[in-house]
């Protein structure tokens, strides 16, 4: 196996240099890309290859999805479906112990899973959940920390721009799979949060909410319907087979929008705005994926993944020994890495290895790299969730870092259990079989 150390330490202390001198991410991962191919490659030009290799990249059908899907996240965002999905949590939870933070957890899991983004998740939750649970007594940064780790549930329940992107870094994994993969861990996660939750309520007495009539019951189900049908669309759609993901992203545009102007809450005055944001963000992903695959590619011209390979079967044959090796690392690289460079970085890394070497299965391995990086979402330095937790809550990331200890153990231990039982993962797929 033939190895450029120059190369290597280059890539590796070049991203360090620019991430610590405050570098943007994708810019980090670019420029870090670039100066390894000066160093190492003596027939290619670096500035033009990194250009080319940025722009076929992109070149993917199913990347088409991540621009509409993150539309259809910004209309709801809007739209006021947010406050209808929490009344209907209400209706469901609240008269369990710590009713009001089972709320937040099951409102998160509802709006994650419908807008597919933990940030707008931990906004409009924690926006109107926050200033609720501070009434009834709850301390401001136990609702912070719980509106932050919950919000991160919807990047595993889909529809998740995420797992279209795991899908392209790992060569074709089937989107519609990788789907229903996530419907077990994210629901295990949100009950695993819950549960932390009820044992802090019950500990610190908090109140239970008021009986719910059963017509108000009724009513709350009914208002949130329309919301929580375009699960049923989108998804039932890709597993019947009648539209691709790309196409079910669309769809999730245009019943998205009918919702909004039939809810009142965006009208065609604020369409220009929801399209600037949507530009706004779908131009930085974008970018980090372009960035990434540029470096996965150098990554892969200067034999990275076969050293990792070779260094990990060197160190143990066990497979429980190599799963907990790679968990910890994914773990550590969610602390200082956004989640959309390391799935692509990464992946090409450690799938072959989890693959040959171990029999995992890439729709398996895909949702523990989902849940691994999810923890680094809500983690400081990096942890973009967190921040707007924070911001929402206005606490300083310190006043959550206690708070935050249990709801890290409860999600460490769904991450184990997913990694270790792999029918938590694919018993849906197997059952619609993919």
């Amino acid at each position: 196996m033939e190895l450029d150390m120059l190369g290597i330490v280059v890539l590796i202390f070049s991203f360090i240099f620019f991430l610590v001198i405050g570098t943007p991410i994708a810019y980090s991962i670019g420029l870090s890309a670039v100066a390894t191919m000066l160093v190492s490659f003596d027939t290619l030009p670096a500035f033009s290859t990194m250009a080319q290799r940025m722009a076929t990249g992109l070149e993917s059908f199913s990347l088409l999805a991540i621009p509409f899907f993150i539309l259809a996240g910004q209309l709801m965002n809007s739209g006021g479906i947010a406050m209808r999905l929490i009344e209907f949590a209400k209706v469901i939870v609240g008269r369990l112990p710590g009713g009001l933070a089972l709320v937040n957890v099951t409102a998160n899991m509802l709006f994650g899973a419908i807008s597919g983004s933990a940030a707008a998740s931990a906004s409009a939750i924690g926006t109107i959940m926050g200033p609720r649970m501070e009434k009834e007594g709850y301390e401001k940064s136990f609702s912070a920390a719980l509106n932050v780790t919950s919000a991160t549930t919807g990047l595993a329940i889909p529809p998740s721009n995420i797992l279209i992107v795991y899908s392209l870094a790992s060569g074709g994994a089937s989107i519609a799979a990788l789907f229903l993969a996530g419907y077990l861990p994210g629901i295990l996660t949100g009950v695993a949060l819950m549960l932390v939750a009820a044992v802090y309520a019950h500990k610190k007495k908090y109140p239970i909410a008021e009986k719910v009539p059963f017509r108000f019951a009724v009513k709350k189900f009914f208002d949130a319907i329309p919301s929580l049908m375009m699960l049923v669309v989108v998804i039932g759609g890709i597993i019947a087979g009648l539209f691709t993901a790309t196409e079910a992203a669309a769809i999730a545009v245009v019943y998205s929008l009918i919702l909004a102007l039939i809810y009142k809450e965006v009208t065609v005055k604020h369409l220009p705005q929801i399209i600037v944001n949507t530009v706004r963000t779908t131009g930085m992903v974008m970018l980090l994926i372009a960035a990434s695959i540029g470096l996965s590619w150098v990554m892969s011209f200067e034999n990275i993944p076969e050293t990792v390979s070779y260094a990990l079967l060197s160190l143990s044959s066990d497979p429980f020994v190599i799963l907990l090796i790679i968990n910890l690392a994914l773990l550590a690289v969610g602390i200082f890495m956004d989640m959309t460079p390391a799935v692509l970085i990464f992946t090409p890394i450690f799938l072959p290895i989890v693959t040959s070497q171990l029999g995992l299965d890439p729709i398996h391995f895909g949702i523990i790299m989902i849940l691994n990086l999810n923890v680094g979402l809500v983690t400081p330095p990096v942890g973009a969730v967190l921040f707007i937790g924070c911001s929402v809550a206005k606490l300083k990331i310190q006043d959550l870092v206690k708070p935050l200890i249990p709801f890290y153990i409860a999600m460490f231990v769904v991450l184990l259990l997913v990694t270790f039982i792999p029918e938590l993962s694919l018993w849906i797929p197997d059952l619609f079989g993919y």
